[in-house]
Formats: C-alpha cells, structure tokens, sequence
C-alpha cells in the first residue's frame, strides 16, 4: 500500500503529500517537514526519485518538485488536513481514482527507478504536450 492525499487546495485530486521549501530549509528538510504536517507521520530514510520541472517558455519561470520517498515512518496518520483526506490504497487501484492531472505520468519515478526527471514547457496559453523525460 501506498500513501496518498486527495487533495482540496492547490493540484486537486489524489496524489502524494507535498509542499513548498521554507527559507533556510533543505529539499529534503521540506519533505519530511510537510509529510508531517500534512499526515502526522515522521518519516526518515528518504529516497530521492527524480524532479518533476516545467519552464515558462514566456515569462522564464521555472517551477520544480522534488520527489522523495520511504517506507520508514512512526506516528499516528491524520485522516484529514486542510489539505485534504489522507488514505491508504493499494498501488494496483491508482489508476481507479480521481487522480491530480499529471499525477499518473510521475508514478514510474517512484517504482520503475529509471526515470530521474520530468521537463514540460508551459505558458499563458496551456501545457506544451511534448514531455521529455531523462
């Protein structure tokens, strides 16, 4: 089973928890500070899976997501947050569900281990569909 969000606020529907970096924080400091908030789990042992990256063709904007994961945690999971409900699923059953956009096209980051990085253009105007992944 892996853990997942539906989340309410920004990128809605199921995904992993996530979040921004606060000043003075590491990449990983982040994640483990925001699967705490966002589940009530402590979690240690990160893996680095890859980087979601998407450029502003116009305006030069990057945005990038670093994506972590583990199976080593302790606590008690929440079963909601502002951000949304917090819930068990078994892998198989992802497809199944009201998925973030995008969320789907990440996943071989996390179990394939052959992917390191997801670059997408965008602007005003949409997504470019062309991905390129490395």
């Amino acid at each position: 089973k892996i853990l997942v969000q539906d989340r309410a606020l920004y990128w809605k529907g199921i995904s992993f928890p996530a979040g921004g970096v606060e000043d003075g924080e590491s990449f990983m400091e982040a994640a483990i500070r925001e699967v705490k908030e966002e589940t009530g789990l402590t979690v240690w042992n990160l893996k680095f899976c890859g980087i979601a990256h998407w450029y502003n063709d116009i305006t030069g904007d990057r945005h990038l997501v670093f994506h972590y994961k583990t199976g080593d945690f302790s606590g008690e999971l929440l079963s909601e947050t502002e951000e949304g409900k917090i819930f068990w699923v078994d892998i198989e059953k992802l497809p199944d569900l009201n998925l973030a956009d995008g969320f789907i096209d990440r996943l071989p980051m996390f179990f394939e281990e052959k992917i390191v990085e997801r670059f997408q253009v965008w602007n005003e105007n949409g997504y470019n569909p062309d991905i390129k992944w490395f």
